[in-house]
């Protein structure tokens, strides 16, 4: 039985389901973070610039991003390592 051991962050980062969960995630940290870092100068009116409010969200999609392949390449590759024990 093959197996596929790639680990590329493009193959395995962007499919089963992490980019949606990333953006959920960044949703809600974004907001979050939004809200504690600029919350009390939206309520007077003075907002911030677009590209922190756009910064604030991708880094929490990044973060999940970057955890979820991590944690698929390491399943890959202990995967991989019983493999070759059961193939000996």
């Amino acid at each position: 039985m093959a197996h596929d051991y790639n680990t590329k962050f493009l193959n395995i980062a962007f499919k089963d389901g992490t980019p949606k969960n990333a953006f959920l995630t960044a949703c809600v940290v974004g907001t979050v973070l939004t809200t504690i870092n600029y919350g009390d100068n939206i309520l007077l009116g003075q907002y911030p610039s677009l590209i922190k409010i756009l910064l604030t969200y991708c880094v929490p999609f990044c973060v999940t991003t970057w955890g979820a392949y991590l944690g698929k390449k390491s399943k890959i590759l202990q995967q991989q390592k019983l493999d070759a024990l059961n193939y000996r």
